[in-house]
């Protein structure tokens, strides 16, 4: 399911510091502009309360799921409220097997090859590399030409609309996209608005691709 959202939109929501009485509308006007993976990151407030609203909301072709997974005791607690994917800081194999072993798709954090092969072993789905800003377009274009081609690399931190070209060009198969998207405070008009960017940029990197 993971991977056909991908293919649908390379692009994750990430709400970080959401609330439950406002992430269904929020949720509405990103699947509306082309979303279908959201996650909501575990140090938000009532974050359960707020993935089983997304999941009760959203259609279910969207997938949904929660970040900053630390532990096994997350991951039950992310698929007893309606969640489909686990996303991580960090590559711990025991959080990734029992995201796997949950029949959950998982996307860690992974900094290094070491890293990277390592997740893949333990069962990852697709690569979230983190930081992006460190990273940068240059390790991904060096992790394209070793990880395997059917294995998404997913840079997230600091990206923008303005920054996605380079990264695509690098082989970056999608984005994780935070505080450009979404931070507190921001009203569902104003998340459509920047959801809407981010679309836009994100066709105009496939066009780029395919030309």
């Amino acid at each position: 399911m993971l991977k056909t959202a991908m293919q649908h939109c390379g692009l994750i929501a990430i709400l970080r510091g959401i609330r439950p009485d406002e992430v269904a509308a929020i949720g509405l006007a990103l699947y509306k502009a082309g979303f279908r993976v959201i996650e909501v990151p575990l140090n938000s407030p009532q974050p359960f309360e707020s993935i089983r609203t997304l999941r009760l909301t959203l259609a279910a072709d969207c997938v949904v799921g929660a970040g900053t997974v630390l532990s096994t005791a997350h991951v039950a607690q992310v698929k007893q409220a309606g969640g489909e994917i686990i996303v991580m800081p960090h590559s711990d194999a025991k959080v990734i097997g029992a995201a796997k072993q949950a029949a959950m798709a998982c996307a860690p954090g992974v900094a290094t090859l070491t890293e990277a092969f390592a997740a893949l072993a333990a069962g990852a789905d697709v690569l979230k590399m983190f930081p992006a800003e460190q990273l940068g377009p240059v390790v991904v274009k060096a992790w394209r030409a070793v990880i395997p081609g059917d294995v998404a690399l997913i840079p997230v931190g600091g990206i923008t609309p303005a920054n996605m070209a380079s990264f695509v060009a690098a082989g970056a198969s999608g984005f994780g996209l935070g505080s450009a998207l979404y931070k507190p405070g921001l009203s569902a008009t104003e998340v459509a608005r920047n959801a809407d960017e981010f679309i836009v940029a994100w066709h105009s990197t496939q066009e780029q691709k395919s030309s």
